[in-house]
C-alpha cells in the first residue's frame, strides 16, 4: 500500500491498484471505494435486525478501472507480441499449397484437442503473404507444411522471430507448443 495524498474520492477512502506501462506511466487499474456520501444524499436506509433504521455504506468498485484500459496497457507492455499462453491465436497453419490444407487441418485438430487456439490460413494468398500476415499479427507459432512435410509426418516450425526449424515431427511440434503455453514462456 502506498499513500496517495489528495487522491481519495470526496465520498470516502479508496484502495486502487496502479500499474506502470512500457514507458513508465502509472495507470489506475482497479479501485474499491467506500462511499459515505451518496447514501446520505439519497436518504437510503435499511431495517437492521434489531428493527432500527440504519444508513448503509455504499461500495463502489471497478475491478480493472476499465477492461479497455487494462487491455491497452497489456498490449502496450507486450507491444502486441503476447506470450503464447495469452495470444488470441497461438498457432497459424500455413499450407504451401491448397493440397496441404487437409494435412494442416488434421494437425490443427490435434492442437485443439490440447486446448491450443489455432487457425489454418486457407486463404487464396500466396504462402509468403500468409507468413507475412501471421508475422504482422504477431502470432507466436507458424506451422508450414508442404509435400515433404506431409510425406514425413512433420511440419516446418516457424517462430515469431523468423527462425525456422524444418521437418519437425508433428508430435514434437505439438509438445513444444503445449509446453510453451503451459510454462508461460515468451517466444
Amino acid at each position: 500500500l502506498v499513500p496517495d495524498p489528495g487522491g481519495a474520492a470526496y465520498y470516502g477512502p479508496k484502495i486502487s491498484v496502479q500499474a506502470k506501462d512500457a514507458i513508465g506511466r502509472n495507470w489506475q487499474m482497479s479501485t474499491v471505494q467506500l462511499d459515505f456520501n451518496q447514501p446520505r444524499r439519497f436518504e437510503l436506509e435499511y431495517q437492521a435486525a434489531d428493527g432500527s433504521r440504519q444508513r448503509p455504506v455504499m461500495i463502489h468498485r471497478a475491478l480493472f478501472g476499465s477492461i479497455e484500459r487494462f487491455v491497452g496497457v497489456l498490449t502496450e507492455h507486450y507491444a502486441g507480441a503476447f506470450p503464447p499462453w495469452l495470444a488470441p491465436v497461438q498457432v497459424v497453419g500455413i499450407p504451401v499449397s491448397d493440397a496441404h490444407v487437409p494435412y494442416l487441418t488434421s494437425v490443427a485438430e490435434r492442437l485443439r484437442e490440447r486446448g491450443v487456439r489455432v487457425e489454418v490460413d486457407d486463404s487464396d494468398d500466396r504462402m509468403q503473404k500468409k507468413i507475412r500476415t501471421a508475422q504482422k499479427q504477431k502470432v507466436p507459432f507458424m506451422l508450414i507444411a508442404g509435400d515433404d512435410d506431409v510425406g514425413q509426418g512433420s511440419v516446418s516450425f516457424r517462430y515469431r522471430s523468423g527462425e525456422q526449424d524444418n521437418f519437425v515431427p508433428v508430435d514434437k511440434a505439438v509438445a513444444t507448443i503445449v509446453s510453451a503455453i503451459e510454462e508461460r514462456a515468451q517466444v
